[in-house]
């Protein structure tokens, strides 16, 4: 078992190598081949982070950072053979060979970085997995090497440079406050800076906390350090916007919680509950407001991921080992229908050619398959029933009240109506409205059949981990809430 992380953190630098090798056809289904195989050893990495950890050097997997290895694994697998169909719409051009080998090499080192992150052992290598993630996923913005995409990727770097080296502080600070208990040599893993946390000096750990959730949140898409996503999301070719929203978020969110356990052991619960659900509360806001008035597809699902990362943060700040586990099963939700919404708008945008929502009519009639599975992922982001996000939601809310949270319980109940009100309007009206006649309409017919069966088995997952989670998983998810406190 020991092999399996060490498997998951080099199987993605295959793909990569052979990027720079191969031709770009043998490096598409090696991507593919990749792609399952790590979510195969994410899969059997379950059952055993449900028990026990997983230590294998400077790699450890325990509960809480198996969850984010199965979301990220996931939304590598269904982007690696999604982007086969993305990126045959552009095979005949000229410079596609050199393009399909930038684009690889990216996204293979892309999602190597990101399931790194959870894996590693220690503050100080989340952070340098994290910055790597972001020079990473910098360059994939860019890849379109459009006007756009270079303000774009420019806007990204500067902004999170700049949350990371808050984050860097934090990390100094964390680092300081540890010495004071453990001696100048700690490397701060995890597991010894968690032991010695009751005794750590409160003033340090709690203005590291803070910085901890200023710096990361930039990645992770907070409030009011979120204004690079929405471009960048958008810009994005569709594979990477997927992984960006899908995965990046998620990691971001996971060094959050690394922090969230250290002040919590050492502060008590009060303050970093309080920071997260007050800045969780203010994302939420701002994304549901957005979402009534949103004029670009990919824009409305960029907005739509600010609105889960605030969800996400206020069902751990509410404390309850409920909630926290629906936190959990809200990741990989999350992943599962926030990849295939990303997914589906590809296959809109290539058959309409426009991102912009007013042009995009007539979806069911020219996409039989991609315009439902789209108009499905938005009602499951959406937590209509059965899906996953339903179940999770429904798990947050119910802990923030067993927490007597009342009013943000409540809060954020009415902000999810909100946002559920301008997805559901713009999806509807793509799907289902009929198209304005034109002179020379779109192709009726899928792109590709890469394009849906991805996002097939995103629908699957969904359903799944709405209906029944495997045993497996439900052990995995109660045992990550454990590892993060709260009340049971």
């Amino acid at each position: 078992m020991k092999a399996v992380p060490v498997l998951l953190a080099l199987l993605p630098l295959l793909p990569a190598a052979a990027a720079l090798l191969a031709p770009p056809k043998l490096t598409q289904y090696l991507t593919v081949v990749s792609g399952a195989a790590c979510l195969g050893l994410a899969f059997a990495l379950v059952p055993r982070a449900a028990s026990s950890d997983v230590d294998a050097g400077i790699l450890h997997a325990d509960a809480l950072s198996t969850v984010f290895v199965v979301a990220t694994a996931f939304v590598y697998a269904t982007c690696a053979a999604h982007s086969i169909g993305y990126l045959r719409h552009d095979e005949h051009a000229h410079d596609f060979p050199r393009y399909a080998r930038r684009f690889y090499l990216g996204l293979n080192l892309f999602a190597w970085s990101m399931l790194c992150a959870p894996l590693v052992d220690g503050l100080a290598l989340l952070w340098v997995a994290v910055e790597v993630t972001t020079v990473i996923s910098a360059l994939l913005v860019a890849v379109e090497n459009t006007e756009g995409a270079t303000e774009a990727a420019w806007k990204y770097v500067l902004i999170a440079s700049v949350g990371l080296g808050v984050a860097l502080l934090a990390t100094i600070f964390m680092y300081y406050a540890g010495a004071q208990e453990l001696g100048r040599t700690y490397d701060l893993a995890f597991a010894p800076l968690l032991k010695a946390a009751p005794h750590l000096p409160h003033t340090v750990v709690r203005l590291s906390f803070a910085l901890a959730v200023l710096g990361f949140g930039t990645k992770m898409g907070l409030v009011p350090v979120h204004t690079w996503l929405p471009d960048a999301h958008a810009e994005a070719p569709t594979p990477v916007s997927a992984m960006l929203s899908g995965s990046l978020l998620a990691v971001s969110f996971y060094a959050v919680l690394r922090y969230f356990q250290v002040a919590s052991a050492c502060l008590g619960p009060g303050f970093p509950r309080a920071v997260l659900v007050v800045l969780g509360i203010a994302s939420l806001l701002l994304a549901a407001l957005y979402l009534l008035d949103q004029h670009d597809i990919k824009r409305l699902l960029a907005y739509s991921s600010v609105e889960h990362m605030g969800i996400l943060a206020t069902g751990v700040g509410f404390g309850a080992r409920l909630a926290s586990a629906g936190v959990l099963l809200h990741v990989l939700a999350h992943a599962a229908a926030k990849g295939n919404a990303f997914m589906g708008a590809g296959a809109l945008v290539r058959t309409f050619r426009t991102k912009e929502i007013a042009h995009l009519r007539g979806g069911a009639s020219l996409l039989p398959w991609s315009a439902p599975l789209f108009l499905a992922a938005i009602l499951a982001l959406s937590a209509m029933p059965p899906s996953g996000i339903f179940r999770s939601e429904f798990q947050i809310v119910a802990g923030g009240l067993r927490s007597r949270a009342y009013g943000p319980a409540a809060v954020l109940v009415v902000l999810v109506t909100v946002a559920f009100m301008g997805l559901a309007i713009a999806a509807t009206r793509i799907v289902l409205e009929p198209a304005a006649r034109e002179d020379t309409p779109p192709r009726k017919g899928e792109p590709s059949a890469w394009m849906v069966a991805p996002v097939l088995a995103g629908v699957v997952a969904l359903l799944v981990l709405g209906l029944h989670p495997p045993a497996d998983l439900a052990r995995l998810l109660d045992r990550g809430a454990a590892e993060l406190g709260g009340r049971p």
